[in-house]
């Protein structure tokens, strides 16, 4: 589940327009956070973005699947996070678009946390 530094690097760069953004390894993979709140993740090389009810319909769309992974030799799914398009990496504009509407998706469960406390 290992990240290599190149594709590290590459996606840094791609989401380095956004600002805020800093990474750390999490998962035997990559964590992407955006003013401190993940909203990717990298394993294996492949970038996953944070999903909500808001931008799924475009991944499912695209006929992209949520993150899996074995554990205790069973699948198991993460599904608010799903691949990114192979296509979307290759369009930086459109790269930027659907990284936006991941950190937004990010925010707003973040914000949905703080209103839980609050009740």
């Amino acid at each position: 589940m290992a990240v290599t530094p190149e594709y590290r690097a590459y996606i840094e760069d791609l989401v380095a327009p956004l600002g805020h953004v800093g990474t750390r390894r999490m998962f035997g993979g990559l964590g992407v956070f955006y003013r401190g709140l993940m909203f990717a993740l990298i394993v294996n090389d492949v970038l996953h973005f944070k999903v909500d009810e808001r931008n799924r319909p475009d991944y499912e769309a695209a006929g992209m699947e949520p993150f899996s992974y074995q554990r205790k030799g069973k699948q198991a799914t993460l599904g608010s996070y799903w691949q990114v398009p192979v296509d979307v990496l290759d369009a930086e504009d459109e790269f930027l678009i659907w990284a936006r509407g991941a950190a937004d998706a990010a925010l707003r469960a973040d914000a949905a946390k703080g209103t839980k406390k609050t009740r």
